[in-house]
């Protein structure tokens, strides 16, 4: 329950959706994969959504590329970890909120150090497409809903962002390569999103494309969407809302 801070802090969001709902919200827990573009933008839209308990897993420190696409980084954050960066600005959005830091990058060596049990919602958005599929079939073990975030680098304009089954997919190359992976595994379907805009890899003459081109448009749109997409799915669950659907 929300208590007196609470109840002004999110006084907007209670006109906007009622009592009952934000009461929901405040009961949930999600864990987040990553803390980059995608991931940052996720995370605060969860704080300022009235979000009770997110859990973050990352392994990566802030530098200098970050910032010109991730909310969390600032020159006051570079070389620090993203983690408690994060942790550090939900409770200043929300000192109430709890969050729980895992300061490493999820892998085969580190799977276990991460408890999927208990969780409300799981949101992927890193890159690593080994730790991605890690991370899927682990929620799929403990039948938790999972969104997955897709490619959102090599993008200039944000148009074109969908939330779909991975298997409904076009144009993106890394909503590709995890079909192949998931198909492999049995896997048969998974909540994504992606983008129908082709990557753009040329704009500037480069051709390198291990490094990853990327304004803050599309990342922010992309986390944006995730956020409300996972709110409006926790919330229909037990309310029927009039300004927030299920996809």
């Amino acid at each position: 329950m929300l208590d007196c801070f609470e109840k002004e802090a999110f006084s907007r969001l209670l006109l906007l959706i009622g009592k009952e709902a934000v009461n929901k919200l405040n009961g949930c827990k999600i864990l987040v994969f990553g803390l980059g573009g995608v991931g940052g933008f996720v995370v605060e839209a969860l704080g300022r959504s009235a979000v009770g308990q997110i859990d973050l897993v990352d392994g990566d420190f802030f530098c200098e590329s970050n910032l010109n696409r991730q909310i969390l980084s600032t020159t006051k954050t570079i070389g620090k970890s993203k983690v408690l960066v994060a942790k550090e600005r939900l409770k200043l959005i929300n000192p109430k909120i709890k969050v729980n830091c895992f300061n490493f990058f999820y892998s085969k060596e580190t799977q276990d150090d991460v408890s999927f049990k208990g969780y409300d919602y799981i949101i992927d958005a890193i890159d690593d497409l080994d730790a991605k599929l890690l991370i899927i079939l682990k929620a799929n073990l403990y039948k938790i809903d999972i969104i997955s975030c897709m490619g959102t680098g090599f993008r200039l304009c944000s148009n074109g962002f969908e939330i779909t089954d991975i298997f409904k997919t076009s144009y993106c190359p890394m909503a590709r390569k995890m079909r192949i992976k998931l198909k492999k595994e049995g896997v048969k379907k998974l909540k994504v999103i992606y983008s129908k805009q082709k990557p753009e890899y040329l704009k500037s003459g480069l051709s390198d494309k291990k490094i990853v081109a990327s304004a803050v448009f599309s990342p922010a749109i992309a986390g944006l969407k995730i956020a409300e997409y996972v709110v409006s799915q926790l919330l229909d669950k037990n309310i029927n809302l009039i300004n927030i659907k299920k996809s």
